[in-house]
Order: C-alpha cells, then structure tokens, then sequence
C-alpha cells in the first residue's frame, strides 16, 4: 500500500473515531481477520475503548498488520475452545479488564457459547457485543435469552458492497485453483448451497461467467427469490449434489456432513466462504478417504471408487488472495465503532439491535468524501 493511501485510511478513522467517540471509554477484546489494512481500523478502536487484546483470526492473519498491532496493543491467539468453557472464558476476560465495563468486538459469534457466564460472573460489567458476520448473527439470535444486548451490523445497507466483492473474491480464487489444475469453470455445473447475500452473490457472479448454477437453501423464501433471479433451484439436494462439479458452500452454518461428501460426484470441488468448522463437519468424514495434496491448495480425498478436491482445506478460499474488497471494508468498520458508541450509552435492552440508520448516512457521508475520488 503506498504511503497517501495508508495516510488517507489514518485519517478516514480518525474522522469516524472523533464522530462516534463515546462519552466514557469502556475495555474492549476485538476478534477480526488480520488483513493488511486492518491496523488503522484497530488504531481507530484503540482510540475509541481501552483495547485490551486484539484475537486474529487463525487463518487470515498476515505477518506485517500483526507486526503493526503488537507495538501497541497485544495479539493473542484464537480458537474457538478459548470461549466454549465458560470458566475459561471468564478466567480470560478477568485477568485482563477485571473490574471494568467492557465491548466484546466479534467476528463469527466466538464468544456465544460462554456469553452467560461472562455477563453474570467478571467483576467488571458487560455493556454488550458487536457482531460482524452473518454466521455470528445467527448464533446471537438462536440463543434462548441473550444477557445483554447484541449490536449486528451483519444485516446492515453498509455492507451490501462488501458481500458482493466478497462473492466476487470467492469465485475469483475458486477459478485460480481449478486453473492451477488445468481445469476451468465452464462445463462444470455448479451448486451454490445458500442463497443468502454471499450466496446470491456467488451465483450471479458464476453466472455471468457461464457458469449452470444450482441453488439451495433451507430457507423456501430464498429458494423462490433464486428462482424469480433465473436460477435452477434444487428439488432434492442428494441428486443436485451428485450432478455438480463444483460445490461452493455458503450459509455460515454445516452445509456438508460427512454423508454428504459420498454424494458428490467424482472429481467435485468444493469450497466454501467461511471457517471449514463452520461450514463443513469434515470430523465425521469415513476414514477410508485418504488425503492427498493435489497441488499447494487442493486435497484430494479418495477411496475406492470415489474421490473429489477440497480446497483450501475447507477453509475460506478467497483468503488464498488476500480477500481484498477494496475500500467498502471501512464502510462496515465504521459501524462497529459507531457500535461501540451504542453500547456505551447504557440504554439498549438485551436482545439483537442495529445501528441507528441516522449513524449509518453519516457513515456513508464521510466514506465519500474520502474514497469516491
């Protein structure tokens, strides 16, 4: 990144950070993927809470951006088993902002299954969390009783860009792959599993490449706004996995479970836009597959028979290409700050909310009048 274009991000987040600086800081644990550019949205939430530890993404963490962030503040390590105990989970809040109000930045709602015991055990008190993603909206929301509000920005107009330029990224890098194999996207039907804002993006992307796309979705409200869109939506999930070549998995939750993969069609691909965790139970795989590296970024996984290619060992693909949507990140970063505000003033009741869409023109306001240029 040249040096105007780094100044001018710096400067972006010192505008929002003056804009949604709240009245008293509060301590704040921040998980987020570690992309190049993100020191200067971490310096903005430094300077709108007392960051206590910022929590990379395992896999999206570039060396230089972690660099950047640990002169200032510490980068401990992620996983999910951090905050699925939830003596652990309070035992690491308290050691770090014991006595403290504290914001819960999320990425992929890490820190639902402790978030109980969290609330109602640090010394400190809980103001509430910010969730980013899709996938850690839906485990907010299915939770029987949240203890303290929930501020998504998931579902928000910011960041219809970024969902689309990640659908783009996704079928940019899963069309590297299959041509790094000598293989391509076309004659090889397609089936996108969710039809979501990723999803629907994905779709319309391979489309416009040629691509014959199936889609299905558990939901029939997606299932008939695909269809409306020109899409083949799936009668039976079984045939239409057995008739794709590629598989591309999209809904933030299981798509493959370990029957599943015996479907696929020999040769398949499958990649997904999410953690392999999250999107594909590869546990309960037989273990007559064998796994084999079919080049630096596929799998094969074979037995007599049957075989297909994972890619990125089901992790997100597009972050094999740095997963870059431009500038429209900062836009969804914003929020989150304006987030924090939120949380801070104490007023919110538990339960999901969104930012005020008050905050978000104002948002979008200074967003153009630094990047459309």
């Amino acid at each position: 990144m040249e040096q105007f274009e780094r100044a001018r991000i710096d400067s972006y987040f010192a505008r929002i950070a003056a804009e949604f600086a709240p009245t008293e800081r509060p301590s704040s644990f921040l998980i987020t993927h570690l992309l190049p550019e993100r020191p200067s949205f971490v310096g903005a939430v430094g300077r709108t809470s007392n960051l206590r530890a910022v929590l990379p993404k395992p896999k999206s963490i570039d060396a230089a951006a972690r660099r950047a962030i640990e002169k200032t503040t510490p980068c401990e390590t992620l996983s999910r088993e951090m905050f699925e105990d939830p003596d652990t989970a309070v035992e690491y809040i308290e050691s770090r902002a014991a006595g403290e109000a504290v914001v819960l930045l999320d990425v992929g709602g890490y820190f639902t299954p402790s978030l109980d015991a969290i609330c109602n055990q640090v010394s400190g008190r809980i103001l509430g969390v910010v969730e980013d993603t899709e996938n850690g909206h839906k485990r907010y929301a299915n939770s029987d009783k949240l203890p303290c509000p929930v501020v998504s920005v998931a579902r928000s107009p910011l960041k219809d860009p970024e969902d689309f330029l990640v659908g783009q990224s996704v079928v940019f890098s899963t069309e590297a792959l299959l041509r790094s194999r000598g293989d391509i996207l076309h004659g090889r039907p397609a089936l996108v599993i969710g039809f979501g804002k990723l999803g629907s993006s994905i779709a319309r992307l391979l489309h416009a490449k040629g691509v014959q796309v199936t889609v299905h979705d558990v939901d029939p409200v997606r299932r008939t706004q695909a269809l409306s869109q020109g899409f083949t939506v799936a009668r039976d999930r079984d045939v239409a996995l057995h008739g794709a070549g590629l598989v591309l998995c999209a809904t933030g939750t299981v798509s493959l479970r370990g029957e599943d993969f015996a479907t696929l069609r020999n040769g398949a691909y499958v990649a997904t836009v999410t953690s392999s965790e999250d999107e594909l139970d590869l546990g309960s795989l037989p273990d007559v597959y064998q796994r084999t590296p079919n080049g630096e970024h596929v799998t094969r996984y074979a037995t007599t028979g049957h075989y297909f290619y994972l890619l990125n060992r089901g992790n997100a693909v597009n972050f094999l290409h740095g997963a870059s949507v431009g500038p429209f990140i900062f836009l969804v970063q914003a929020e989150i700050l304006a987030g924090i505000r939120m949380l801070t003033r104490g007023d919110l009741g538990h339960g999901m909310r969104e930012v005020d869409a008050a905050d978000r023109k104002t948002i979008a306001a200074t967003w153009l009048n630094y990047f459309n240029r």
